[in-house]
């Protein structure tokens, strides 16, 4: 049965036991019954709530033209996690989530209707922290690493000199590449990629090369290789560790002389063309062990960019999980607003082996199974999951993840706040209200 104004004393123990909040209205839209969550995100008592008009305490921006709980009682049909905002009882501006369904009784017959919500402050603190862009081109980072990397990054496009990106798979090389192509002089001329690791030698050769017609037997006609098609703009050679010592040969006069010969040809083309290059593996080790032409290696690497794994610059996570989400619901049409606390813990919790694309990758699997609202831990892949306990992992909630992130950077900069805030990215006045607000205090001395 639908709760009276005084529900008894079972049904108002499971309410208040709720962290999210909950109200239920009769038919009249009056409400029937207010949680105790519901009574401190709204700031209005319950006593003051029941029987007075949903739409007088609940005071949403969706209630005059787009009520939740009014499309549900008309269709039938739930709503789940809609983002919208209220105004509490402070008059001030709340986001949240709600989720609203029809209320029947025993005989299936509707006598009202039943509404939760949840408190997103938190999220939408940390989201307005986090647009803070920290971004250079299409790359995202509030690391200190990456920073230092975005500092330089202009110098370097402008300089025209050859840079050698080295960073794991998955980390965005080709990300800097462009960066440093769409900085530089050329950014009107040819962005052009190519994949060492892609293709098998002879291959390569001629897709870097070209040929001319005759050259081999299927050759009927002339074709410009990446060089000829990258004239006056930029080659990027991907995963270039991967090039037979061959191919390794024939590179190196192109760096050396700057120019190049077709397949079949006769005559050399000059290669006006910037070089980048990227690898997933340490060419300096490379060398040492034979595998790689010193020669080769000291033509590239004039200016080195070494990119840090997502691992080791996790307080980015949350800064590509709303980026991301922003493409995917420009790319998919979708309305996600964001991911709730669990799944930022679970997402946090992660090592990615697979750095950024693993991540776009996980967010796309959560799209396939979330149509609105929040993306909640069931809509990832069961592998982030721990499976000894099937339970969340132990840091649960961005608060903790918060204190602890900046008490241990607090640690490594032996308590240094203005090194601490560089590090993190934020103001040195941020970083100590976050302090207080967190009640972390540097130990006292001999402790």
């Amino acid at each position: 049965m639908l709760l009276q104004k005084q529900p008894d004393c079972k049904h108002e123990i499971i309410l208040d036991s709720i962290a999210d909040g909950v109200f239920t209205v009769d038919l009249e839209w009056k409400i029937t019954s207010f949680n105790r969550a519901a009574e401190k995100i709204t700031g209005i008592p319950r006593e003051e709530a029941l029987g007075r008009l949903c739409s007088d305490v609940f005071r949403a921006n969706i209630c005059e033209t787009d009520c939740a709980l009014k499309k549900t009682m008309l269709t039938k049909k739930p709503i789940i996690n809609k983002p919208v905002y209220i105004i509490n009882a402070r008059g001030k501006k709340i986001p949240i989530s709600v989720s609203t369904a029809v209320f029947k009784d025993e005989l299936g017959k509707i006598i009202g209707g039943v509404e939760t919500f949840r408190d997103l402050s938190m999220v939408e603190e940390l989201r307005k922290e986090l647009t803070k862009r920290h971004r250079l081109d299409d790359i995202i980072s509030k690391n200190y690493e990456m920073q230092k990397i975005f500092a330089i990054l202009p110098e370097i496009a402008a300089s025209g000199s050859t840079v050698l990106i080295e960073g794991p798979s998955g980390s965005g090389k080709e990300l800097f590449a462009k960066a440093i192509h769409n900085l530089s002089q050329r950014r009107k001329k040819p962005f052009v990629a190519v994949n060492c690791a892609a293709m098998p030698d002879t291959l390569l050769e001629s897709e870097l090369f070209g040929y001319v017609a005759g050259a081999f037997t299927d050759a009927k006609k002339n074709k410009p290789g990446r060089f000829a098609l990258a004239q006056g703009g930029t080659i990027f050679l991907d995963e270039i560790s991967d090039i037979s010592p061959a191919l390794q040969i024939r590179l190196l006069r192109v760096l050396q002389e700057r120019e190049f010969e077709p397949l079949g040809g006769t005559r050399p083309i000059r290669a006006d063309v910037r070089v980048l290059v990227s690898t997933n593996k340490s060419l300096e080790a490379m060398v040492r062990e034979g595998r790689f032409r010193d020669d080769l290696y000291y033509r590239i690497n004039v200016v080195k960019i070494i990119l840090p794994p997502l691992s080791e610059r996790k307080e980015d996570i949350p800064l590509l999980i709303d980026h991301i989400i922003n493409r995917f619901n420009r790319l998919r049409g979708k309305d996600i607003s964001g991911v709730s606390e669990e799944t930022v813990a679970m997402l946090m919790h992660h090592d990615y082996p697979g750095n950024v694309r693993e991540l776009e990758n996980i967010i796309e699997h959560a799209f396939i199974l979330c149509r609105s609202g929040l993306i909640e831990p069931d809509h990832l892949p069961s592998c982030l999951i721990p499976k000894e306990s099937g339970q969340l992992p132990v840091m649960a909630s961005l608060t903790a993840m918060e204190r602890r992130c900046i008490y241990e950077t607090l640690m490594s900069n032996n308590w240094n706040r203005l090194a601490t805030a560089r590090e993190l990215g934020i103001n040195k006045t941020t970083l100590w209200r976050k302090m207080k607000k967190l009640n972390i205090s540097a130990p006292k001395p001999g402790q």
